[in-house]
């Protein structure tokens, strides 16, 4: 079976083309600036040079029309036809209370996700155009939707609810729904494979750290905790999000600087985080250039907090599970920053956190990290979400059949 899988943005549609009869790949791509000037295409067959095509993408429903003929093209595409494709597959960032689990889509399952809007309203309506593009386009083929929030509805009440009055909760639903659930599901689920540990068994910590960071707590294949909460600008700091913030600290910036919620937004989401206490980068890799190599004070300081905040998470969730046996690194920094692995290690063997520094000495693969008698096991598992939303589809298209 052949599943296309596709993240739609609000101005981008990432995709990748599976084949889950060897779970190789087939093709991937991006398409950018959707709506903007300067909209391209970059699509890549498996063992191929990466191509780039430009051309004027209105929409979602043409951005896909676009990406469509690309792969069917007779030229550079990767299958004769649409009947090549048997299912597809959709990242679906928020699915509030109501999805538990990941769902073959149909009108219902649209209106419940229409319902989730106010709690994600710059991800979900994008998300929903995808799917709607795909029906336009491919009408007879199954669409399932594997939600980034569903994995986290494993959570007990003392996770998940906020010190606020419950009939806010009640009301609003305001409470932590977490993200990264389906790379937080696939890298706990293939850490225990890749060690033979039974996932029903086993004590998971994996901090899945990039642009955008957050760890989870897994207990015998179920999230427990996770510091990102209703929305993905808590808990770490990330290249751009504050992070844990106290809120009459927020009130009070909003007062002194006169600034609107909106703005407020704006200021927490996009100017904080590693770029703004640094001053330099969102990027953790010039910041480590400029903090690491150049002597810069802020860099510096940003890189401590961003180190503090992960160990103080780990230590927790260690606490709250009552132990732990795996320590996962996954995401752009996790899987690639040599530096930062050891640096969130160092200090931690009272814990059990053990590591081995030329065993560490790697990038993206899956490795065994810690030393021999480190008691918990430290790996690199690098994520795989689109892997994971092609399974999750599979499974529900076979189980309808």
């Amino acid at each position: 079976m052949k599943i296309l899988v596709l993240n739609c943005g609000s101005s981008s549609i990432k995709y990748k083309l599976l084949n889950m009869a060897d779970n190789s790949t087939i093709a991937s791509g991006a398409m950018e600036k959707i709506g903007l000037k300067g909209s391209f295409l970059q699509h890549q067959n498996e063992g191929q040079d990466k191509i780039k095509l430009e051309g004027e993408v209105l929409d979602h429903q043409v951005g896909i029309d676009y990406i469509i003929g690309v792969m069917t093209d007779p030229k550079i595409g990767c299958i004769s036809s649409l009947d090549e494709i048997d299912a597809i597959g959709h990242r679906v960032v928020h699915g509030g209370e109501e999805f538990k689990g990941s769902v073959l889509i149909d009108d219902n399952v649209i209106a419940k996700m229409e319902e989730c809007i106010d709690l994600a309203p710059l991800h979900n309506p994008p998300n929903l155009k995808g799917i709607h593009a795909v029906s336009t386009l491919m009408p007879d083929k199954p669409q399932v939707g594997v939600f980034d929030t569903a994995f986290h509805q494993t959570m007990p009440p003392s996770a998940y609810m906020y010190g606020i009055p419950k009939k806010l909760y009640d009301k609003y639903k305001v409470r932590r729904y977490g993200f990264h659930g389906t790379s937080h599901r696939y890298v706990s689920e293939h850490a225990c494979k890749f060690l033979g540990l039974d996932y029903k068994k086993t004590k998971v910590i994996n901090c899945h750290l990039g642009n955008g960071s957050s760890i989870c707590a897994i207990d015998g294949g179920k999230s427990v905790d996770t510091s990102m909460g209703f929305t993905p600008v808590e808990g770490l700091l990330m290249g751009t999000r504050a992070g844990d913030l106290d809120i009459g600290a927020v009130t009070y910036i909003m007062e002194k600087e006169n600034v609107s919620p909106d703005a407020a937004n704006t200021l927490f989401n996009k100017h904080s985080g590693l770029l703004g206490i640094s001053g330099v980068s969102s990027d953790l890799r010039d910041i480590e250039e400029a903090g690491l190599e150049q002597g810069h004070e802020d860099a510096m300081l940003a890189l401590s907090v961003f180190r503090a905040r992960i160990k103080k998470y780990i230590g927790a969730y260690i606490a709250i599970m009552g132990g732990c046996d795996v320590l996962t690194f996954t995401g752009g920094i996790g899987e690639n920053s040599i530096i930062e692995r050891k640096a969130l290690c160092k200090d931690m063997e009272f814990l059990g956190i053990k590591l081995d520094e030329e065993k560490n000495n790697i990038r993206a693969v899956d490795r065994v990290i810690s030393a021999d008698d480190s008691r918990i096991k430290v790996c690199i598992i690098p994520t795989d979400e689109e892997f994971m939303i092609a399974e999750e589809t599979l499974r529900l298209v076979n189980d309808k059949a």
